[in-house]
């Protein structure tokens, strides 16, 4: 027996979290009823829908894509746009973990891995990633250092990150940046870089925790090798 909510997360369904408000909205009937309770418990043998469609178990898998620009990282869209989701060939309900903005590329994961999916988003984990962001003027090495050591976002102080220039190209008047930051806040590189007055033209995401873009083109994605998933499962 376990809870509903990982149950749910466990089959794909959603994070733990999601899963959660999936139940108190009234979306999930388990052997016909409608459960809005967090506590209750269910077994393999139990039939459990969520919307009018049953829920099962299936074997975890783990994926790893280029994100191209244009595409949105969600398991579906009202407008029709294209999804990450969209991009990878399986029958398996997968979806990403956390998001990349609609004009962000780089690496993205996604999974049926619940459990994995709420370890590498919570925020007490610190998972890193990095980024490549080019912004317009010269990126100077005073608001590098303000940047690192974190502003006041949105009424919340932004964790110590790297800021580092990379290249300036003078003739074009573009800066490109390496950030690597361990939080996952809705446009935070972008907010950020704005809050000093700089417009972000383009940024990529180069790396999560240890993973990279190394044999993709944009548009491409690989499977996680056994190996891979272990190494984030220990990143907790």
């Amino acid at each position: 027996m376990e809870r509903l909510q990982k149950f749910l997360s466990e089959c794909g369904v959603a994070s733990r979290r999601k899963s959660e408000e999936l139940i108190v909205s009234g979306k999930v009937k388990v052997n016909g009823e409608v459960v809005k309770t967090l506590g209750v418990k269910v077994s393999d043998s139990d039939v459990v829908s969520v919307n009018g469609e049953m829920i099962s178990k299936s074997l975890k898998e783990y994926y790893l894509l280029y994100k191209p620009r244009e595409v949105i990282s969600s398991v579906k869209d009202e407008k029709g746009r294209t999804t990450v989701v969209d991009l990878i060939n399986t029958e398996t309900r997968i979806y990403p973990v956390g998001r990349l903005d609609y004009d962000t590329t780089g690496v993205i994961l996604l999974t049926n891995d619940g459990e994995l999916s709420n370890l590498l988003t919570h925020p007490n984990n610190n998972i890193t990633k990095e980024y490549i962001a080019k912004v317009k003027g010269f990126f100077k090495k005073d608001d590098a250092t303000l940047l690192s050591r974190g502003i006041l976002l949105n009424g919340k102080k932004t964790k110590p990150a790297l800021f580092k220039l990379k290249k300036y190209d003078k003739k074009s008047d573009f800066s490109y940046v390496k950030v690597v930051i361990s939080e996952g806040r809705n446009h935070q590189v972008k907010d950020m870089f704005s809050f000093l007055g700089y417009d972000v033209l383009k940024l990529k995401r180069e790396k999560y925790a240890f993973l990279d873009l190394s044999g993709l083109k944009s548009g491409e994605y690989r499977k996680l090798s056994l190996k891979e998933v272990k190494q984030l499962y220990s990143l907790k």
